[in-house]
């Protein structure tokens, strides 16, 4: 056999492969920042490890520090069993810490939370925001709900942080879920809710069981409740403007602590309402709080900025232990803040809704809350609105006929006012006297148009009011209007004007032409009427301004608001301004105004006591100033 050799041309290819190996080696090898990145990964892979057991550590510790013999922990089993064959159920429950309890009903969605037991998500399931996402109050930590205790073994609890096990059962058609915070299988702090199936009403219970030489009574046991609103509406300033805090005192009397930032403390209070705009939260309770610290914060810092949340709620409430154990009968309410809702519970939420206070609040649940359901159950919201606004001004018409009336009268008579002024310009007191005789025998005064406009101050008020709560105008079109409870646009700026904003709302601009053109009808009218006296340019001058100054302010303040309210205005002083045409052109006739006027004056004209009383003061007032000039 040939024996074979090692010719250059093998040595040339070993050499050849060799370099090729070296050269793939030394190209797979990792770069600095890929060894970095390994590192990295490796020193994750510890401190995960590591936390699981502190984890496991954390679950005996709290086994431990929650026992109540010395030889048995807080899952009621001896510590040499724990250390075994208990281990697997206490990591068990550490795995389903972070998990949550999923719940639906018909109106809500729901997640509790398996860490701290309470609500972690809610959904309202029937409605949607200005930019048609889903109806969030509760959602990525922006609420919690936590009781803080102290312990016999001077330690310090918060069952935000402790695990709890969830149990959902059935009670005919209500869902009950149980969150229970175990010491043993027979002692534990429970969270129950149970949930109907057609409401937004939760009934929810607070309750200990064999925990009275655990839980240190001498220390305070708070109840904290925390919650950053949501933005729900496109408007900032307007949703921030009808946010803030509502409660109730025992007894009935209701209070909110208004837009501004505020912190209060309160006493004796059935129930603490988040209120944020159309939509609330609220903690109700069958026993009152004795006392409670609540606080709200505003989170808006550029409402022309986009932001998520609007304010921050806080109330921390002391609870009391009942036989050392806690029990506390409560409920939750996460609905939308609907005044026929809210009322159907028979618990005094409706106050939630501002429809004012007084004869306004009166006007607004028993007249215009029956009367816009009513038109709202058969017709198109916007024409609704119009209706209602066209029976309001025709209920209303009788007062601007009195009005008009009394500024006829004083028109007819302005002539001989005139001359008792020139007649006795150098005896002011005598001048005021005769105009008050004159005014008198003519039945014509200037508190009697004065007085019909006061009468519609509380419907003016009352409307101001309702439109903005009214929950049934959300999210309802007419016309080139989407949404009736905020702005109309038909125009976005590229810049904010202050005060004003970002977009054209058209709505505003008609109401504002129509005040312009109704206060010139009654403003004119007015300054005609009124007779020439010192001092009066100023005052016609004045009344000019306003003229001009009321429709750029409305302007200005309604562009954010809600552009129901708005069309109500337009249509308003446009009704108005037909009823004062047709008053002054087709009912008031001047000629037989002024023929009864002189028939008046030939009548003996018992003087009110209120005239009577004028005239005496007068007299007094004048014998007094003659007295002086004699004396001087």
């Amino acid at each position: 056999m040939e024996e074979k050799k090692l010719d250059i041309n093998s040595i040339i290819g070993f050499i050849l492969i060799f370099g090729i190996l070296m050269y793939m080696l030394w190209q797979n090898q990792p770069t600095p920042e890929e060894l970095e990145a390994q590192e990295k990964a490796k020193q994750e892979q510890v401190e995960a490890e590591k936390k699981v057991e502190e984890q496991k550590e954390t679950i005996v510790t709290t086994a431990d520090d929650f026992a109540i013999d010395a030889g048995t922990d807080s899952l009621g089993l001896s510590k040499l069993q724990s250390k075994h064959g208990d281990f697997a159920y206490a990591f068990s429950v550490l795995k389903d810490t972070d998990k949550e309890t999923i719940v639906e009903t018909d109106l809500l969605a729901l997640k509790f939370s398996n860490k701290g037991g309470y609500l972690s998500e809610v959904r309202l399931k029937k409605f949607v925001d200005y930019d048609s996402v889903p109806i969030y109050l509760i959602k990525d930590n922006n609420a919690s709900f936590n009781i803080n205790f102290g312990t016999t073994d001077s330690r310090i609890r918060n069952t935000k942080d402790l695990p709890f096990q969830p149990n959902v059962t059935k009670n005919g058609d209500n869902t009950i879920v149980s969150m229970k915070l175990k010491v043993s299988e027979s002692k534990f702090l429970e969270y129950r809710y149970e949930l109907k199936k057609d409401d937004y009403m939760i009934d929810f219970a607070v309750r200990s069981q064999g925990l009275s030489n655990v839980i240190n009574s001498s220390n305070a046991i708070n109840l904290d409740w925390d919650l950053k609103g949501y933005r729900h509406a496109k408007s900032i300033s307007y949703e921030n403007r009808y946010t803030d805090i509502h409660y109730e005192y025992e007894g009935g009397k209701d209070d909110y602590t208004g837009i501004s930032d505020s912190e209060e403390d309160i006493e004796d209070v059935t129930w603490i309402g988040y209120k944020q705009h159309f939509f609330t939260s609220v903690l109700l309770t069958d026993k009152a709080f004795k006392t409670a610290r609540i606080s709200s914060t505003n989170l808006v810092e550029d409402e022309t900025i986009d932001t998520v949340y609007t304010k921050n709620f806080a109330a921390k409430i002391p609870l009391e232990l009942q036989g050392g154990e806690l029990n506390e009968s409560m409920d939750w309410y996460y609905g939308p803040s609907d005044f026929k809702v809210l009322n159907s519970y028979n618990r005094n939420l409706d106050e939630i809704v501002p429809f004012g206070w007084g004869i306004f609040g009166w006007i607004n649940r028993y007249v215009f809350m029956p009367l816009f359901s009513f038109l709202g159950g058969f017709m198109p919201y916007g024409i609704a609105i119009v209706v209602m606004t066209i029976l309001v001004k025709i209920l209303l018409s009788f007062v601007q006929y009195k009005q008009f009336l009394s500024q006829a009268k004083m028109k007819i008579l302005k002539p001989e006012l005139d001359a008792i002024r020139e007649k006795y310009k150098d005896n002011k007191m005598k001048a005021q006297q005769e105009t008050m005789a004159l005014q008198t025998k003519a039945g014509a005064s200037p508190l009697a148009g004065c007085l019909p406009a006061l009468i519609q101050l509380p419907v003016f008020y009352a409307l101001f009011q309702f439109f903005p709560s009214a929950f049934d105008l959300r999210q309802k079109s007419f016309l080139w209007v989407d949404d009736l409870s905020s702005y109309d646009t038909i125009a976005n700026l590229p810049f904010n004007i202050p005060f004003y904003g970002n977009h054209v709302s058209l709505f505003p601009i008609l109401a504002s032409i129509a005040i312009f053109f109704y206060m010139r009808l009654t403003t004119g009218q007015q300054m005609n009427t009124q007779p020439q006296q010192e001092g009066m340019p100023d005052m016609a001058k004045m009344m000019k301004y306003m003229m001009y100054f009321s429709p750029i302010m409305m302007l200005f303040f309604f562009n954010n608001y809600a552009s129901g309210l708005s069309l109500y205005y337009f249509i308003s002083n446009v009704i108005s301004i037909g009823i004062i045409l047709v008053i002054k052109n087709y009912i008031l006739d001047e000629d037989k105004i002024h023929a009864q006027i002189q028939e008046n004056k030939k009548k003996p004209k018992k003087e009110n006591r209120f005239q009577a009383k004028m005239k005496k003061m007068m007299e007094e007032a004048e014998k007094q100033k003659q007295a002086q000039q004699k004396r001087k």
